[in-house]
């Protein structure tokens, strides 16, 4: 990705993650990125263009570092802690896609439908790592669709934190190790 379509991409989610999608123009865009109408179509023919290429993006960085990470682990347990430790380094990293992401999960307009697609073809990522963890005896059984729903939660409940402790930055081991004692402790067969 060139240096002015980065900026674009960077802006745009910014703006939404504030302002909201709606309550975002071109003009807000390009007023705030610095180039002209004509730059920004160049890279992107409109504002939809703009936002599926931010959500799809995103989700390909997170499904992409789950990938990497959970390759280099055995343990059904471990490829969950490697999840959940990705996703709150996502939450801190990418704060403004996961708003966004989240924002617009409800509704019947392409945008919503998207969104909601992504996450939950994400959430059944999880959900296949939790259905084998079961099969091979490692994780407790369950329904793995409310696990796997549970520990993608852990996004909602990392932003939640984030605004409960109001500080910029958070400790990242620190809620790991929470999320680890709670949930991952009650998944473990004892």
């Amino acid at each position: 990705m060139n240096k002015t379509k980065r900026k674009i991409f960077e802006t745009s989610m910014k703006l939404f993650a504030e302002k909201g999608y709606d309550a975002t123009s071109i003009e807000d865009i390009t007023a705030t990125v610095g180039v002209a109408k004509g730059t920004l179509y160049y890279h992107f023919s409109s504002k939809e263009e703009i936002f599926n290429f931010l959500v799809e993006e995103g989700i390909k960085l997170l499904q992409n570092s789950i990938d990497i990470k959970t390759a280099k682990y055995t343990n059904y347990i471990d490829k969950l802690k490697a999840i959940i430790l990705i996703q709150i380094k996502i939450v801190v990293k990418y704060e403004d896609l996961i708003k966004i992401l989240l924002s617009q999960f409800w509704g019947n307009e392409a945008r919503h439908k998207m969104c909601k697609e992504q996450i939950l073809n994400y959430v059944k990522k999880i959900e296949n790592i939790v259905t084998q963890g079961i099969e091979k005896g490692e994780i407790k059984k369950g329904r793995p669709e409310a696990i796997a729903s549970e520990i993608y939660a852990l996004i909602c409940s990392s932003l939640v934190y984030k605004a409960r402790i109001q500080e910029e930055q958070i400790d990242i081991m620190k809620l790991y190790k929470e999320y680890e004692s709670t949930v991952i402790e009650g998944l473990k067969i004892k």
